[in-house]
């Protein structure tokens, strides 16, 4: 069985190898979700809620990836590390307040009655392995 970890750098890897490359490294939040037995309908209609709220204001929805075979997570989720205008998040707050989304600490206590299991990290990317090499000089 694979470590939620691996399994993380494999997919990102083919996320990378798949990616246009630019000068311009972008930041990065990787999500991976095990969810409780039973709520994956629930988990993606709140994740759908937020990515409407984001399309309302003009920014992308997160990249998903919903597991086929092998380990042990449901969900993988790929987005942009939050580095968003003040302009940005207060549209993004309005839309989830007239969505009727939950936010702040009930978002917290609200996305963890679906969650078995979650980690998350911030990555840079997609690059390659060189470019990458060069951000050293």
């Amino acid at each position: 069985m694979l470590r939620p970890m691996t399994t993380c750098l494999s997919i990102l890897g083919l996320v990378i190898a798949a990616a246009v490359h630019s000068a311009d490294v972008p930041t990065m939040q990787v999500e991976i979700y095990r969810i409780a037995p039973g709520q994956h309908v629930a988990f993606l209609k709140l994740i759908a809620l937020y990515d409407q709220a984001n399309l309302e204001a003009g920014l992308p929805a997160r990249q998903l990836y919903v597991h086929q075979d092998g380990a042990s997570w449901d969900f993988l989720i790929i987005q942009p590390d939050e580095d968003w205008t003040d302009e940005q998040r207060a549209k993004v707050r309005a839309e989830l307040t007239r969505l009727g989304a939950p936010q702040g600490a009930k978002f917290f206590v609200e996305i963890r009655k679906f969650m078995a299991e979650h980690t998350d990290t911030v990555v840079s990317g997609p690059t390659t392995a060189t470019d990458w090499l060069k951000r050293l000089d």
